[in-house]
């Protein structure tokens, strides 16, 4: 396992990180997503532990609560030699103040998660989604305080624009709090939409990089038909997430196959490679319903591609011209 520097944090993480959005649940979505009880969520946490891995993701909502509960639990004593990444944001509850960025809602879901997960610290704090309603000077405030308090060492940021990652970091900076060091957002060789404007972001900000749904939820596994139709017991059968052009994907999952072939591994492994293979990737989150899925997607590690698996894989996949980035690369250099 190769291990890597975390945005300036000096944390260094391993560039698998384990995702536990699988763990528990007992309300049908979380069923239909993972709805794995704590004995195999044990087991998979002790079979990432055993392959080098010292950074494992989860949320204050994941499986109803029970993510944060039976990750905890499974670390037990080994919990100081980890990195635990949880979020805020999304509803934990029916009332009009249980979801958002407000500095009551972070403050009191930081508590329920330092509980849910028996520790008295959380390593990266990670906004979930953005929060129209609520001032990012408060949001930013309200992070701080758990910082200089001690509850929380980091924090982060998930699935926001480019633009907002540069105005609250400017905010944080401004009054002297602590700013976000790290991204979470959605990035594989079927959906490379983060490269227009938000890796450059990133570059620019000395933000690191978590990458959720490498496999762009099992479209990318190699499982499915060029038609898109989701094979039986797959999670987008009950859980479409995200556009997905499947006849470019087709093209890209040929290409895979081919070179998985070649490396004697799979489809799925390629795609976690040719991530892991992008210089501004911290780390790449996987998850997984059975032990078998997880020990292929940690055997991806094993996957060295060429320059030219690479070349054509970015061939594949590459995003179409949009303006302005191509008018930028035509006359930048006159």
């Amino acid at each position: 396992m190769h291990y890597k520097l975390l945005g300036r944090t000096g944390l260094k993480v391993s560039e698998i990180c384990m995702g536990t959005m699988t763990f528990g649940g007992r309300s049908q979505m979380w069923k239909s997503i993972g709805g794995l009880d704590e004995k195999t969520s044990t087991e998979m946490v002790a079979k990432a532990l055993d392959a080098g891995i010292n950074f494992f993701d989860t949320a204050n909502g994941y499986g109803d609560g029970d993510s944060e509960i039976f990750l905890g639990r499974a670390l037990g004593a080994r919990r100081s030699g980890v990195i635990i990444t949880t979020k805020v944001g999304f509803p934990t509850g029916t009332g009009p103040n249980d979801k958002g960025l407000s500095r009551n809602h972070i403050l009191a879901s930081a508590e329920a998660s330092l509980r849910r997960l028996g520790t008295d610290y959380i390593d990266l704090y990670m906004v979930h989604r953005r929060d129209p309603q609520t001032p990012i000077e408060e949001t930013m405030r309200a992070l701080d305080d758990l910082v200089r308090w001690g509850k929380v060492r980091y924090v982060a940021i998930s699935n926001f624009p480019a633009w907002e990652i540069v105005k609250a970091n400017a905010v944080a900076e401004r009054h002297g709090w602590t700013r976000f060091e790290c991204l979470q957002a959605y990035y594989n060789l079927a959906v490379r939409d983060i490269e227009r404007e938000i890796i450059p972001c990133l570059q620019d900000e000395e933000l690191g990089l978590m990458v959720w749904s490498p496999l762009a939820s099992g479209v990318l596994s190699g499982k499915y038909s060029r038609s898109g139709q989701p094979p039986k017991g797959a999670r987008r059968e009950s859980f479409d997430l995200g556009p997905v052009d499947y006849e470019r994907v087709y093209r890209i999952v040929e290409i895979a196959r081919e070179i998985a072939t070649r490396q004697k591994g799979t489809v799925a492994q390629v795609a976690i490679a040719w991530l892991l293979a992008q210089s501004v990737v911290t780390s790449v989150i996987i998850g997984a319903k059975r032990m078998d899925q997880l020990i292929d997607n940690l055997d991806a590690i094993q996957i060295k591609l060429t320059e030219e698996d690479l070349k054509r894989l970015d061939e594949a996949s590459q995003l179409p011209p949009e303006y302005p980035g191509w008018f930028l690369k035509q006359f930048d250099n006159i």
